[in-house]
């Protein structure tokens, strides 16, 4: 009876979920060109932002992970409150300037933004390769999120690789009809639940286990002093240092991580992610329950080791609350997974369209306007692998996983330094990468992570750093490339919100003029560049 309560409560919910994703493209056309479906249309305000970019932020490993950190190590968990909310500080400065750069070149992501600043469609291609490999991780580990939590609210009766099937088949679904605004739409509904549940568990698990958190803390303080101070317990080497170099590097990472870089190109204009970049450090307060609770944990239910762990939180909801109750709370952590995946894999399918498979001269000069379809093909593709490797290999994705964050560190050179200093040559961009990244590589697969007590992705970040500019002092310059530095660089151009020129850009009517697809004087004839046709300006 439990069982069919519980899981009654999520397929409601599910439902509800794909109607919301009907809902949010209806009356535009079937979901409108690459750019309605990758950046919704550029149209979205300050309260879609928010919710989506706290959709971002607020994954499975809210429910999940951050419990289970916090019911392995303790304290070294909190680096996840500091890089985030540090990471939104430098988005209030980098975020307004991707979005206005993006906008004058009619660019949709990452992998456009460096192969137009460096005028070669290849290095697109190139970069969207990284950041998948980097990105299918995630979608793994939001398919194995949602299927622990599916499998678990269901009291066991929905086995772990049907959960999984269930998690992979609604957000593909869900993804490929709605898109960037859809997933805007349902992260509403996910941030009212997550704010309610984890409001309610941080009463009521302190409450109904320990008699308030006064005698919580005085028992952790007592039992656990080791789960109070860094480097936790048993955490190895994740002490000061790491926690400082990790959020360094983390917080740079985060500002321009594709699925960040796709919500700020969304916004409706700058003004809307200055005051994103503001209001959602108070969200990251709510990250402090399952971390709490995940300790309190401890005393609930001893003994968890592995990945049991991660289900510290849920066997304190499924052993003391009514089913209905966890049935929702299950919802909530569900949908923490399917807008956090939606994403990711809507931003692979929009880099492939684009930048991997519209760097074919042959396609991109005869099917333009297939480039939605391409990256809606892609999203199922990268669904599907991610989905058959946690049931064959569920290693391989784990341990790619660990180069995720450090891997994208190494992009923000060519990326955030390109876009505003000119004398950054190609060929310096790609040599630091290149040094990073292998660094990086090398660093995480042979143990050597943190390295002295410093997170391996620094290392790799400063050595990029250092070969970017030997590269550029010491090696030739660019001499082919003659464009204004206005074609080149991220000036500050952006628009006060109230400007004529900002009313006019941020207009729902003129959102589909920025989709190289829907306009017919930004297609590329016949042998022209791809990249530098995307730019009325070239």
């Amino acid at each position: 009876m439990n069982a069919a309560v519980a899981t009654s409560v999520f397929g409601a919910f599910m439902v509800l979920t794909v109607a919301l994703g009907l809902l949010a493209v209806r009356g535009r056309g079937g979901g409108g060109g690459l750019a309605e479906w990758s950046v919704g249309g550029r149209s979205m305000g300050t309260v879609f932002i928010w919710v989506l970019m706290a959709g971002e932020g607020y994954t499975s490993f809210s429910y999940l992970g951050a419990a289970g950190w916090g019911y392995n190590t303790g304290a070294p968990v909190l680096y996840v409150l500091a890089y985030m909310s540090c990471g939104y500080a430098i988005g209030y400065v980098v975020g307004p300037m991707l979005w206005a750069y993006a906008r004058r070149h009619g660019l949709v992501g990452i992998t456009d933004i460096v192969a137009h600043r460096y005028r070669r469609p290849w290095l697109g291609a190139a970069v969207a390769l990284l950041a998948t490999v980097c990105l299918l991780p995630y979608i793994q580990l939001q398919i194995t999120g949602m299927g622990v939590v599916v499998s678990t609210i269901s009291y066991g009766t929905i086995s772990l690789n049907w959960a999984y099937f269930i998690g992979f088949a609604v957000t593909t679904a869900f993804v490929v009809i709605s898109g960037l605004r859809g997933s805007a739409w349902v992260s509403v509904l996910k941030d009212v639940l997550v704010i309610a549940t984890l409001g309610f568990l941080a009463v009521y698990v302190p409450l109904h286990y320990f008699d308030g958190y006064g005698p919580f803390m005085d028992r952790i303080v007592a039992e656990k002093p080791q789960w109070l101070t860094f480097p936790g317990h048993g955490s190895g080497g994740l002490g000061q240092l790491w926690f400082l170099t990790t959020t360094v590097v983390n917080s740079l990472t985060v500002v321009i991580f594709p699925t960040t870089v796709a919500g700020y190109l969304g916004a409706r204009n700058a003004d809307a992610l200055r005051r994103n970049a503001m209001y959602l450090p108070f969200y990251n307060v709510l990250l402090f329950v399952p971390m709490l609770l995940g300790m309190a944990a401890l005393f609930v239910v001893p003994g968890l080791t592995g990945a049991d762990s991660n289900l510290a939180l849920f066997k304190l909801v499924v052993d003391s609350l009514p089913a209905w109750a966890v049935g929702v709370i299950g919802v909530a952590a569900a949908l923490s997974s399917i807008v956090p995946m939606a994403v990711f894999m809507l931003v692979i399918g929009t880099m492939w369209g684009r930048s991997v498979l519209g760097a074919i001269p042959r396609l991109a000069n005869r099917q333009q306007n297939r480039q939605k379809l391409w990256s809606q093909l892609v999203v199922v593709a990268a669904g599907a692998v991610a989905l058959l490797l946690t049931y064959t290999a569920p290693s391989t994705l784990v341990r790619l996983s660990l180069i995720s964050y450090e891997g994208m560190a190494q992009l923000v050179p060519m990326l955030l330094l390109g876009l505003v200093w000119r004398r950054l040559t190609l060929r310096a961009a790609v040599s630091g990468l290149a040094a990073g990244f292998s660094l990086v590589c090398v660093l995480v697969f042979r143990g050597h992570d943190p390295v002295w007590g410093v997170n391996a992705g620094l290392v790799g970040l400063v050595v990029n750093v250092a070969v970017a500019l030997a590269v550029t002092w010491l090696g030739p310059r660019d001499t082919d490339d003659d464009r204004p530095d206005a074609e080149v660089l991220a000036l500050d151009d952006v628009f006060p919100a109230d400007s004529p020129e900002s009313s006019r850009e941020d207009s729902p009517e003129s959102s589909s003029e920025v989709s190289p697809e829907d306009s017919p004087e930004d297609s590329p004839e016949e042998g022209a560049d791809p990249v530098r046709a995307s730019s009325p300006s070239s």
